[in-house]
């Protein structure tokens, strides 16, 4: 049985398709990359699956357990984490309570000290010498060790990670890069991960799913994704005409 299971998942708004009847499949241990155009629908379905948004139609099963329809608070409770694009830490507390708020949930799952789950997870992410610097006085790539520790902290099964490379130098992408592989490996996670660093994402999935227009247009191992036409058609658009050859 898959991990996480999402059948025909749609939302709509209005007029506007954002996801159209998207099958996906995680196994554990696996990490799926999720690529596509700006607009495709990437960051819709994340919140479909993690219950900040409701579907139009489709279901969403963690193992045997329908999640779709559920609150996000008790998604995460289910097992399932997420980071955001816009990385928003509570600016009044310390990185290490921002990571404690986190861990009551995770504590609850694990039967840990919320304060000992919390130092752990700060640690794990390279925060142990920043645990009591606020947010503000951390770089994007350290916010952003920080937005991971905090999904960390809530102990899930299946992780969502959107766009957790993108606006970081080459050396902290680099970086951040063996970091996930790093808490995969560690604590036995499923990832999934939206992406537009191209060769982070293909170079970290295990398989990748492409959407356009939210539909789900092609899905494979990361070599063959990399040379599909209808993937390259989605990025770059339809090749021009060949001009003919003057007589």
């Amino acid at each position: 049985m898959p991990l996480l299971r999402a059948e025909s998942l749609t939302r709509r708004f209005g007029g506007l398709c954002a996801v159209d009847r998207v099958d996906l499949e995680v196994v554990a241990g696996e990490i799926l990359g999720v690529i596509g155009p700006n607009g495709a629908g990437k960051t819709t379905l994340f919140a479909l699956i993690a219950g900040s948004l409701a579907p139009s139609s489709g279901r969403v099963w963690l193992e045997d357990r329908q999640v779709s329809g559920l609150p996000a608070h008790r998604v995460v409770r289910a097992g399932i984490a997420r980071t955001h694009q816009l990385v928003r830490p509570f600016t009044n507390l310390t990185v290490l309570e921002n990571v404690e708020v986190a861990a009551i949930t995770g504590a609850r799952r694990l039967g840990r000290s919320t304060a000992v789950l919390a130092e752990d997870m700060v640690r794990t992410t390279g925060l142990g010498e920043r645990a009591h610097d606020y947010p503000a006085a951390l770089t994007l790539a350290g916010r952003k060790r920080l937005e991971l520790a905090r999904a960390l902290a809530t102990a899930p099964r299946l992780l969502l990670l959107d766009e957790v490379i993108a606006g970081v130098n080459p050396a902290e992408a680099q970086q951040l890069t063996g970091l996930i592989r790093e808490v995969r490996d560690r604590l036995g996670l499923s990832i999934v991960m939206i992406e537009h660093v191209m060769p982070t994402v293909m170079s970290l999935s295990d398989r990748v799913v492409v959407l356009d227009h939210g539909k789900k247009i092609a899905e494979g191992k990361p070599a063959a994704i990399a040379s599909d036409p209808a993937v390259i058609e989605a990025y770059l658009g339809a090749a021009p005409a060949r001009a003919e050859s003057s007589p």
